[in-house]
Order: C-alpha cells, then sequence, then structure tokens
C-alpha cells in the first residue's frame, strides 16, 4: 500500500485538470493502479465516497492528512484553529518559518495550502467554527483526533459512537504512541485479510452428523476454523453442489467437517470446494466504555505487561495538562512525580496495580519516562504511528481488512 501512495505522489505531476475533471466519478487506474491490486474496485468506490476529518495538525496530523490524501478518499478536512509556533516545526513537514506568528495564519490553512499539491483529486478543505458539534461532526465518515486532551476526545467520541461516523484518535509523545478506534457498534468487515479465497479438489464426504470432507493430499486445504465453504460438481451428494455456504470446523491439513450431511445422497466422487468470505460484524466499545478495562492489542510480545501501564499513563499525562495548562517540563522530576501518582492513582482505583516489586518500578519508570518525553515531537516515531492510523481510517471507510480493536500502546524504550 505504501508503494501505491508513493506512485500517487511521483505522477501527480502528469495529470492535467482536464483529465482530473474526466475522471470525476470514476477510479483512475493508471494512478492507483498498486492500491487497487490491494484494496480493489469496491474498497476504492467505498473510499472515494468517504469524507475525513482531521483534528490537530502539529506533526502526526500532517502525517496522517499526507497519507489519506495520496490513497485518493473524496475529501480531507483540516481542523486545528491555532496559530503557528516555531515548535511545531520539529515535525510538521508542510510549516514554514515564514508562517511563524503571521497574522490569520493557523497550523490548518497553512497545511493545507501545501497538502492540496499531492494529489488534485482530492480536496482539502480547512474547518472554521468555535468547536465541534454533533451536526458537523455527522458530516464526515471518519473523524481522527491527534494531540487533543482526554476530556475532548470524550466529548466528541459521546457523539460520534453509535452515529455513524467512525472515530479514531492517536497521539505521540517523544519515543512513545498510542492509537484508539471506535467504529461504531455494527461495523461490517466484508473482508478480514485480503487474500483470495481458498478452493481445492474434493476427494470424499461422509454420510453423517458432521460430514467429513477430505481434500486431495497434493495440496493443504488452507482453511480455519469459523470459514465458510460451498462446492460445486460432486458427483452423488449434489445437494453440496451450490448449498448454501457451510461453517467450517478443521480436523486436518487435508480434511474439515461441514455439518449435517446425513440426509444427502452417497457420495461417488468428485467435486471441488471454494471458500466464500463471509463479512465480520464487529461491536466497539466508546472510549468512555473502554477507558476502565480496555482491549488491547499486543505491538511487542516482549512486552505484554506494558500496555495496561501505558493505558493509565496517557490518563495521567492528559489529566496533568488539563490541570496545569501545559505540558510536564522536560525532565522536570517534580512534574514526572505528579504525573506518577495520577497514573498510581488510576490504576488503584481499577484494581490494575501491578504486582511485585519489579513490576512497579517498571510501571514508575515508563510513567517517568512518558512525562520526561511529553513535549518531545519525533519524526520517525510521527511517520510510524501516522502511517498506522491512516490504515485504519481506509479500513474504516472500506471495509477491508480487520480495524483496530481498540486500543494500540508503543514505546521503543
Amino acid at each position: 500500500l505504501s508503494r501505491g501512495l508513493g506512485d500517487v505522489y511521483k505522477r501527480q505531476d502528469t495529470f492535467s485538470s482536464a483529465s482530473i475533471m474526466s475522471s470525476k466519478d470514476t477510479i483512475d487506474e493508471s494512478l492507483y493502479s498498486r492500491q487497487l491490486y490491494v484494496l480493489g474496485h469496491d474498497a476504492m468506490k467505498q473510499m472515494s465516497s468517504s469524507n475525513v476529518l482531521i483534528v490537530g495538525a502539529l506533526g502526526l496530523g500532517a502525517e496522517i492528512a499526507k497519507n489519506i490524501a495520496l490513497a485518493g478518499v473524496k475529501s480531507v478536512t483540516l481542523y486545528d484553529p491555532k496559530p503557528v509556533m516555531m515548535s511545531d516545526l520539529s515535525s510538521q513537514f508542510f510549516l514554514r518559518k515564514e508562517d511563524v506568528g503571521k497574522p490569520g495564519v493557523t497550523r490548518a490553512s497553512a497545511t493545507a495550502s501545501r497538502l492540496s499539491e499531492l494529489n488534485s483529486y482530492v480536496p482539502i478543505k480547512v474547518l472554521d467554527v468555535p468547536s465541534l458539534d454533533t451536526e458537523t461532526l455527522q458530516s464526515f465518515k471518519v473523524v481522527v483526533m491527534t494531540h487533543a486532551l482526554l476530556s475532548e476526545q470524550l466529548r466528541v467520541n459521546d457523539m460520534t459512537h453509535g452515529s455513524g461516523t467512525h472515530f479514531l484518535s492517536a497521539d505521540v509523545r517523544g519515543l512513545f504512541g498510542t492509537v484508539f478506534a471506535d467504529l461504531g457498534t455494527n461495523f461490517t468487515c466484508k473482508d478480514t485479510n485480503g487474500e483470495p479465497p481458498m478452493d481445492g479438489i474434493v476427494v470424499s464426504v461422509t454420510q453423517d452428523k458432521e460430514g467429513l470432507v477430505t481434500t486431495i493430499d497434493e495440496k493443504r486445504h488452507g482453511l480455519q476454523d469459523g470459514d465458510f465453504v460451498t462446492f460445486s460438481e460432486v458427483q452423488g451428494m449434489t445437494e453440496l453442489n451450490g448449498i448454501e455456504p457451510r461453517r467450517v470446523t478443521v480436523k486436518g491439513p487435508y480434511t474439515f467437517t461441514i455439518g449435517d450431511t446425513s440426509s444427502f445422497g452417497q457420495y461417488k466422487g468428485g467435486g471441488l470446494f471454494k471458500q466464500v468470505k463471509m463479512p465480520e460484524f464487529l461491536n466497539f466499545k466508546s472510549l468512555r466504555e473502554s477507558l476502565a478495562a480496555p482491549e488491547c492489542i499486543i505491538s511487542d510480545f516482549a512486552k505484554m505487561d506494558r500496555p495496561i501501564i501505558l493505558h493509565a499513563a496517557f490518563e495521567a499525562l492528559s489529566s496533568f495538562e488539563e490541570q496545569h495548562g501545559r505540558s510536564p517540563r522536560p525532565r522536570s522530576k517534580e512534574d514526572a512525580r505528579a504525573v506518577v501518582e495520577q497514573a498510581q492513582a488510576i490504576l488503584q482505583s481499577r484494581g490494575q496495580l501491578p504486582e511485585g516489586e519489579e513490576a512497579n518500578k517498571l510501571a514508575t519508570w515508563l510513567t517517568t519516562e512518558l512525562a520526561f518525553q511529553a513535549t518531545g515531537d519525533l519524526s520517525p516515531m510521527v511517520a510510524f504511528i501516522g502511517g498506522f492510523v491512516a490504515q485504519e481510517v481506509l479500513k474504516a471507510c472500506s471495509g477491508k481488512f480487520h480495524p483496530l480493536l481498540q486500543h494500540m500502546y508503543v514505546d521503543v524504550l
């Protein structure tokens, strides 16, 4: 997918405004060729009808917006009414020194003019409202919040949850990153892995309460428990031909069961099976619901004990910033101590305090480092988290590939 985005970027100058207008309602296969190969036409059409709102135009917001614009959604809207500061230039590659302190220039407006040059097919807009409300949010398919206080994330997510608008939030602090996804109460994932359907040759099917299908032993069937299959060209047990998809229980590399076949005819020979991709329906908790008991993806199996610690640490960090109106000062032991105490109180209130001296030391160290690095904005971390979030946006728009459930925390310590 990243190569496909690169193709779009490199080839923008070859398309005239006339060709863009003529292709307004169709997908330009020469421009999006590699991306079409990965996602398919249906997913690309879903994306091309999706409006995306990016809240926050610091380095992470700019990275996400760049990736989404290159991917070919219907429109990208930026919302960040704050003026440009010199510190923003550390990782925000769309901003320039001359933007700093310029009257009437916001992070969003300065970013939009340069972002629009990357893909002429995707309009880049700037949202000019005092604050985000339900009516505004409902005009977007996906809302992405970056570098926002937890209280504001909760307020916005309370409006989007169950409304049909998908919600993502992300943040990068030094060597730490976090992502949260809420795609609603009944999100349809049309294809969880994007792989072509499995198929193979049948050599026998038993008449049984759990009919056992045996496939040719020259090729493993490649199915997994819970997959669905249908059949064709079966002789004798003709009821299988064109049957409604049957759920598979794998018994071996060349065998699987398909449920009751006892009332079917006697199998005589031949036949082909083919996997049928069935949609998966996913229920997401709101951010408010998931705070006390987060469902976290493990990003590093050598650090399986860290997500719950970082979950409380990021919450404590946001609480500190809301209380003091600023981030913890770099390497300030006083500020770090306040964040650590708040994180410990959160863990204790939820019965999640680490057990044992070593585990407590780890929790204290991680939270302290997060506080020390809270003002850090590193381009490599921004690129990693920004790329990940952009992929989640495309999943939310298209229903292709399994989305994040629901929190991810990373550190590179």
